[in-house]
């Protein structure tokens, strides 16, 4: 029995020992169970988890259609605007032909009525010019007696002229 005063034959009676009253109060059983409940935890945060997982592709896909509507809306106001713009311009050149040829119009009215002014002035210093150089021809021309006998000549055909 020598082996009994051996510490190291003690130190493994004292670990059975410990371990039988660890497997008599339940220890195993209790770790089971905790172990149990952990991995129960740990199945609810990843069910949770895969849960939140779902709801966020479900947001990320809602959102990913709102982005494709709200594109193609964008697209959609984009290719109004540039109608509106190339009516516009389409308008704007329309409206400033119309005005051009309108002033154009105004301008050659203008010079016409220039023209016209003119060539009545002219005609009246041209008239104006022969009356006075009819007048200086008359005069050079027309002596006394010569103008005695074109007024009596006048006086004689005045009453057939009247009838």
């Amino acid at each position: 029995m020598e082996f009994l005063q051996e510490p190291e034959v003690w130190i493994g009676v004292g670990f059975l020992i410990v371990i039988a009253v660890m497997v008599y109060v339940g220890v195993p059983g209790m770790v089971g169970k905790q172990l149990d409940a952990r991995a129960a935890g740990i199945a609810a945060e990843l069910e949770t988890a895969k849960r939140l997982r779902e709801e966020a592709e479900a947001v990320l896909a809602g959102y990913k259609r709102k982005a494709e509507a709200v594109e193609t809306e964008a697209e959609a106001i984009l290719a109004a605007a540039r109608e509106d713009a190339e009516r516009f311009s389409a308008d704007a050149r329309a409206a400033l032909s119309q005005q051009i040829e309108r002033r154009g119009k105004q301008a050659q009215d203008k010079i016409a009525q220039a023209e016209a002014a003119a060539m009545a002035e002219i005609r009246a210093l041209a008239a104006d010019a022969a009356a006075t150089a009819a007048e200086k021809l008359i005069a050079a021309r027309l002596d006394e007696k010569r103008a005695a006998a074109l007024i009596s000549d006048s006086i004689k055909d005045l009453p057939g002229k009247l009838n």
